[in-house]
């Protein structure tokens, strides 16, 4: 198993994930709220880092219900590279993306928050190649998305790129109405 060589914490956290996964038990939208308060609250002192992994980042992407269309932020991990900032849209392995992978899909401009930092980013999805270049970096920061993929089946979870906006895309926070829906898609 590929997990050996992390921390014994490290290996903890991820069988815990692991098994309530292979339930199908997702615990994303019932800790969500509690985990981005505490997050504004310390400006990413708590819940800024993954348990056990404390090099793994936590960002807050904020978005727009599609159907909703009330503000949502959903505390995602990342992997920064300069100014662009990566997130896989796994839902620990579920057969669906996740509902914040639709509403950007549906509305790419929004902000997000790393630590005390908040940018105003353009999502988008990294295309194949792209995707080749990020993936094993996600991977390499969590090993866990190696099982989130194979328990994902014939879903390949899609990597989001998140890039500043340019002063020409300075639509509305939370989503530019003006745009297509297929911008994303990528």
């Amino acid at each position: 198993m590929a997990d050996r060589g992390l921390p014994l914490w490290s290996r903890v956290v991820m069988a815990v994930s692991h098994a309530a996964n292979r339930r199908g038990l997702y615990l994303g939208r019932r800790s969500t709220r509690i985990h981005v308060a505490l997050y504004r609250w310390s400006s990413g002192r708590i819940g800024g880092r993954l348990p056990g992994f404390p090099s793994v980042r936590i960002v807050l992407v904020d978005h727009v219900g599609v159907r909703t269309g009330k503000r949502r932020t959903s505390p995602l991990m990342c992997h920064q590279r300069a100014d662009v900032v990566a997130v896989a849209a796994s839902k620990a392995g579920q057969a669906t993306h996740p509902a914040w992978f639709h509403n950007l899909i549906a509305q790419p401009n929004t902000t997000i928050q790393i630590g005390a930092e908040r940018r105003a980013v353009r999502a988008r999805v990294a295309s194949d190649e792209e995707r080749s270049e990020w993936w094993p970096r996600l991977v390499a920061m969590y090993p866990g998305y190696e099982f989130f993929q194979r328990l994902a089946g014939g879903r390949t979870i899609p990597v989001v790129l998140l890039e500043p906006r340019g002063v020409d895309e300075s639509g509305p926070v939370g989503g530019d109405p003006g745009a297509r829906s297929d911008e994303l898609s990528g």
